[in-house]
């Protein structure tokens, strides 16, 4: 395993340590990582306060005098090494969570990282050279996130629904209507028609589709989910034709997918029967009734 990049103690007095008579802990000098000081603190003969009597104890400590402000919380992962001179390595033992350190709780750390009767004996490789070991500690701060946003689903309008009028169909010589421009869910909209089909192989057929204005501003990466029923009106009273969309409005940076609905919508030859009532006096009336729209706000 590397070495620590936080901090390291080595000791070539280690045994000597343990005889002392007020060798409790041994605290390092300030080191610094994310803006804050730290400590090192060793329990030569484990922290008895914290169930680690018999095994060599290791701790972190902020220092109050960095936080910010008096209820500011700082999260670190610890992740603690001993080297291992037989292997020539780190062994390393890390706390799963990470901890919070604050103005009340200023020390986490480990009662039990290894036992004593293990650490000190020589075959086991962490004591070496007689008397000597190396202790260290990684401090990884959890950075609190910068940018955040809310999505919502929006649902239940006031006024749901947009009815559109469109008069002297065989008249109609434009390759494609727009409506006038709505708003709803706080978005503005327009329907969009193609009498005799968008383009061909779907000139035997209506096309229809809803489209965000092209006014309308979207943030890079934007979504917009929208689940919303096109419809051609039936004035004789008989069954409207009618198509759900469940879609996703895209701003840059996803191709930027505007406009949806359908090719095909209801065919010309049922569409222009005066039996089936869907054009009356040369009128045609579509629909556009939205379930769901989406919105999200992005921090900042």
């Amino acid at each position: 395993m590397f070495p620590p990049s936080s901090y390291e103690i080595k000791m070539d007095s280690f045994k000597r340590l343990l005889n002392l008579t007020y060798a409790e802990k041994y605290v390092s000098r300030p080191f610094a990582v994310g803006g804050y000081n730290w400590t090192l603190i060793v329990y030569p003969k484990g922290n008895k306060d914290d169930g680690g009597l018999g095994y060599l104890s290791l701790y972190v400590a902020i220092d109050n005098s960095t936080l910010v402000t008096a209820d500011q919380e700082v999260y670190a992962y610890l992740r603690f090494f001993i080297f291992n001179n037989k292997k020539g390595e780190y062994f390393t033992i890390q706390d799963i969570d990470a901890s919070k350190f604050n103005a009340v709780n200023t020390m986490w750390g480990l009662s039990q990282v290894l036992s004593l009767d293990t650490f000190k004996d020589p075959i086991n490789g962490y004591i070496y050279g007689g008397d000597c070991c190396r202790l260290g500690v990684d401090v990884i701060i959890s950075s609190l996130y910068k940018e955040s946003e809310l999505f919502s689903i929006k649902e239940n309008f006031p006024y749901p629904i947009l009815t559109w009028t469109i008069p002297g169909f065989s008249t109609l010589s434009n390759f494609t209507y727009l409506s006038d421009v709505f708003s709803i869910g706080g978005r503005k909209w327009n329907v969009q028609v193609f009498p005799y089909g968008n383009g061909p192989g779907f000139d035997n057929s209506l096309s229809m589709y809803l489209n965000i204005n092209a006014d309308e501003i979207f943030r890079p990466y934007e979504n917009i989910y929208v689940r919303a029923k096109l419809r051609v009106l039936n004035q004789l009273q008989l069954d409207n034709v009618e198509r759900q969309i469940d879609v996703w409005f895209n701003g840059p940076g996803y191709g930027r997918a505007t406009s949806w609905g359908y090719f095909q919508f209801i065919s010309l030859s049922d569409l222009i029967d005066s039996s089936k009532g869907f054009i009356v006096n040369d009128v045609l009336i579509v629909q556009v009734e939205f379930l769901v729209i989406s919105s999200t706000k992005y921090i900042p």
